[in-house]
Parts: structure tokens; C-alpha cells; sequence
């Protein structure tokens, strides 16, 4: 998507592509991360804040919760439907304890929340620095649950030791969320009841002075107001785009441990076929640039449903079906996302029309179209999925062949899919990062993915309490303390076995 004659791009039209993602992830209405930036950016200029801290706030508001799909396989493990119950705690996150676990119905939640908010914030850090957002973005998303008391998480930090974009960030959601609920009254007793408590009193002071302001100029629409807000504009070169669409497939990707690597591997794979099939260089990038965001609308279903081993409800299957349209409608904001958008939502589109979203048939497919779905198909085949295990690729392209046999894939797509899909992926390795050891790839490829470390230990022929060093090493060497960091450190180094990578 690199477009004739543009040097840069706006860095945050991406990152509110990103916090739309977020939104779906937390189970909230659309526009709810980019009114929470808004409310930041206005908290930060009534406290008259430094241009720099500004800005650190300004992104801070806007993607705390980027750590959401880090999360959420574990979520769901323990209470079941994890976009819910996210719904369920929004207001209470930095509320007492005790006010969480009135509202879920159970006691005992503080180990969960704790273990739930280290992975968060780690991917969270990870990501962002992934993105260029600077050092200070990163050290206050690590920090994005602390509280102004210390009772936060992850570090229990207290005071002025929590970043001052965090202090602000967490009044910011807080003040959308109870508005909504009830109006400035609301927000005026959740505010004064927090103070010195999860808020820094001079956080809730800004609120109660100037919070009915604020909240009256938000605009309806908040996307044009948020672009016009960005304290230090960042541009960044079009030729980093792909790179940043990576960072967006690993977000989508995290949200399901057995699918890390998959909008990579489409990528690889869609762009290679179109290259085999003649496709001009522009068409081709295009391909592959939507290949990783197609699944961005994944976040919004939960994982209840990715990861049932059974068969679908018709409910469950109308949620599934709606992840290309919510790819598709984020994509479309952003100026610098548009092109990419429709041939994203296409990925689940057939020849015969029995596809998803739009129900599309033979015609109204273009080429890219049809490689993408080919792709899409052929690597989601040779990855392991809860209801079956992974094919390896003569079976993967035997499929492929019984789809377009049955009207489902275009003929030359598929060919094309399956031709480059068997490629050879080159020489082997001759050491892994960071120090890695065989054995400890071996252990990381399988924990990150989810497997419980007595599955791991069976798979391997090892003792579960061998899986545990090698975990406590690896992650020592690489420098995360959580499955979801390792999970993002193995999907951008490389790591993942051969069969994931398309």
C-alpha cells in the first residue's frame, strides 16, 4: 500500500484502527477508545501539561487496552464469555475489589486479575514499542492498571512513581464509561468516591472543574476531532507500512493461541501466489498488506466460540460470520487503511456465493479476491484448530482442490495457493535468538499457544517439572514473564514450527 509519490503517512490513523479493535475487544460501542482520548487530551491540557506529556497521554488514553488480546484465551478459561465479562467489569477495573466480584457473581478474583493484568500489560508494552510510540508510551502502558493507593497491578506501583499519563488515562475511560451510565452525576460520584484512592486527587479535581466542558464538546463522531487532537503529529515512511500491519496481525492474531502466525502466513502466501499468477508489483502488496488485517474484526467474537472443539451453534456461526464485516468497517475509517479495506472483508467471500460477509459470487470476485481466500483457506489447514489438527500440506492442497471441485475456490488461485504453499522454507537455522536453546524452542512453540505444561510435558516425553525450567529460562532469555509476551516474541522472531508458516 505503498502509494506514488507519498513519502509518509500519519502514524495514528493506524493506532485508532488499532484502539477500534479495542473497543471490540472490551465489548464497548464504537468511537469508546478515541472519546477516551479525547477526554485524556483535555484532562492533560486543564492540568497544563508539557507538549511531551501530552502527547505520552494522548496515546496512553487511546490504546490502554492494547493489551486485550493478550488476555483473553485465559479469560475466557476462567469466567467463559471474556468479551461479557469485560462488559460486566468496566466500571469497577479500578473500582475496590470487592465491587468487581459483586458484579461477576465470585470471590476470590484478585490472583486472576492479577495474572490477567501482567499479560496485558507486558503484550501492551511490547506492541507499542513495536510501533515507535517512544519510551514513555511504553513504560505507561507496562503500568496501565496501577493506582494512585498502590493496590493496582502490575507492579503495585503508588503515587507520583505511576507514569502521570497512566494517572490521567484511567480517569479518561472511567469518565466515559460512568457517562454513559448515568450522566455527570455519575461520573461526579465515581470520581469524588475514587479520590486518593485509584485517582490522583489532582486527576479528579481537573474532572469535577472542567468534566461538564469537556464531555459537551465531545462531537458525536469522534474520528475527525481525534485526528485534529494529536499533540505532536507522527509521520512515519510508507515503506514501514508493512511492518505496522504486522503489528496489527499479531494483536488480531493473539486473540486466539492456536491462530499466532496466521495473518502472517496468509500474507506470505497471498503475496507469493499473486507474484505466481502475473499480478502486477502494486496489486500484490495490496494483497498481502490486507492478508494482515483481515482477521482485525476477530477480536470482536469471543473465544467461547474460537475455541469450542465442537460444532457451532447457528447463533455462534452468525457471530463468526460477522468478524470479516467488523474487519472491514475499522478499515474503512482511516484514509491510509481504506484501499485495504474491502478486499479484507472479501477473505471469507466464495465463487458460488456461499461465503461471508456479502455473499459475493464468481464475477463480483476480483483476483485478489480469490488469492486471498485460497490463502486464507490453505494456512488456517496446516495450523492446528480446536475442532481438528493441523493437515500437513499435501492434505492442505488435496483440499483446496475439493473446493474448487465443489465451486467454492477459483481454479488458478488455488493452484497458485497450493503451488508456492509447498514451497521448500529454506535452510534451517543455525541458532535461535537470544541464546535459545532447541529444547526451549521446542517448550515455547507449544506454550504459547495455550498448552497447559503438563500437555506440553506429555507431548515432548518430558517431565512437567522440566517444562517449567525450560519456561522460567526461555523467558528469562528473552526478556517477558507472561505467555502472551512469549507468544508475541515468537511470532516476531520466527519461532513457530514449520507447519505454521504459509
Amino acid at each position: 500500500m505503498e502509494r506514488s509519490g507519498e513519502r509518509d503517512v500519519r502514524l495514528v490513523e493506524l493506532l485508532g484502527a488499532l484502539a477500534s479493535g479495542t473497543d471490540l475487544g472490551m465489548g464497548q460501542p464504537p468511537g469508546h477508545a478515541l472519546r477516551t482520548c479525547l477526554i485524556a487530551g483535555a484532562l492533560a491540557t486543564e492540568l497544563d501539561l508539557a507538549p511531551a506529556q501530552r502527547a505520552e497521554t494522548f496515546y496512553v488514553g487511546l490504546l490502554r487496552y492494547l493489551g486485550c488480546t493478550a488476555d483473553s484465551w485465559e479469560v475466557a478459561r476462567f469466567g467463559g464469555d471474556e468479551i461479557a465479562l469485560a462488559v460486566t467489569v468496566a466500571p469497577w477495573v479500578m473500582g475496590e475489589a470487592v465491587q468487581e466480584e459483586r458484579a461477576l457473581g465470585v470471590t476470590g478474583l484478585e490472583p486472576v486479575k492479577s495474572a490477567s493484568m501482567a499479560a496485558h500489560c507486558e503484550a501492551a508494552a511490547m506492541l507499542a514499542t513495536r510501533l515507535g510510540l517512544g519510551d514513555g508510551v511504553v513504560a505507561a502502558l507496562a503500568h496501565g492498571f496501577e493506582r494512585w493507593d498502590g493496590a493496582g497491578h502490575p507492579a503495585g506501583l503508588a503515587g507520583d512513581a505511576v507514569p502521570l499519563a497512566v494517572r490521567v488515562a484511567v480517569v479518561a475511560r472511567d469518565v466515559d464509561v460512568w457517562f454513559r451510565r448515568g450522566g455527570m452525576d455519575a461520573v461526579r460520584d465515581t470520581v469524588l468516591a475514587r479520590r486518593g484512592r485509584a485517582y490522583d486527587p489532582r486527576v479528579v479535581d481537573a474532572v469535577l472543574d472542567a468534566g461538564g466542558r469537556i464531555l459537551a464538546a465531545l462531537p458525536e463522531d469522534p474520528w475527525k476531532a481525534f485526528l485534529a487532537a494529536e499533540p505532536l503529529p507522527v509521520r512515519v515512511p510508507a515503506g514501514s507500512l508493512d511492518h505496522l500491519l504486522e503489528v496489527v496481525a499479531d494483536f488480531a492474531d493473539g486473540k486466539l493461541p492456536c491462530a499466532l502466525g496466521h495473518a502472517r502466513a496468509v500474507a506470505r502466501s497471498a503475496h507469493a501466489a499473486a507474484a505466481e499468477l502475473g499480478l502486477d508489483r502494486d496489486t500484490a502488496v495490496r494483497v498481502r498488506h490486507a492478508a494482515l488485517v483481515q482477521d482485525l474484526g476477530r477480536v470482536g467474537v469471543s473465544n467461547r466460540i474460537w475455541g469450542k472443539p465442537g460444532r457451532l451453534s447457528a447463533d455462534e456461526n452468525e457471530r463468526v460470520r460477522l468478524h470479516p464485516y467488523l474487519s472491514e468497517r475499522i478499515l474503512a475509517r482511516p484514509g491510509l487503511l481504506r484501499p485495504l479495506a474491502a478486499l479484507a472483508g472479501a477473505h471469507h467471500e466464495r465463487q458460488d456465493g456461499s461465503g461471508y460477509h456479502r455473499g459475493s459470487r464468481g464475477a463480483a470476485l476480483g483476483t485478489g479476491e480469490r488469492v486471498l481466500a485460497a490463502a486464507d483457506v490453505f494456512c488456517a489447514l496446516v495450523q492446528d484448530r480446536p475442532h481438528r489438527p493441523a493437515l500437513a500440506r499435501p492434505q492442505a492442497a488435496a483440499v483446496l482442490a475439493d473446493e474448487v471441485s465443489a465451486g467454492r475456490l477459483d481454479a488458478r488461485a488455488a493452484k497458485a495457493v497450493a503451488a508456492v504453499g509447498g514451497q521448500p522454507l529454506g535452510r534451517l537455522r543455525d541458532a535461535w535468538p537470544d541464546g535459545l536453546t532447541d529444547r526451549e524452542v521446542d517448550v515455547l512453540r507449544l506454550a504459547c499457544r495455550g498448552a497447559s505444561r503438563e500437555s506440553v510435558a506429555r507431548r515432548l516425553g518430558i517431565s512437567a517439572k522440566t517444562v517449567s525450567r525450560h519456561l522460567e529460562h526461555s523467558y528469562l532469555k528473552i526478556g517477558v514473564s507472561t505467555r502472551a509476551g512469549a507468544a508475541l516474541y515468537a511470532v516476531a522472531h520466527g519461532l513457530l514450527s514449520e507447519s505454521d508458516a504459509g
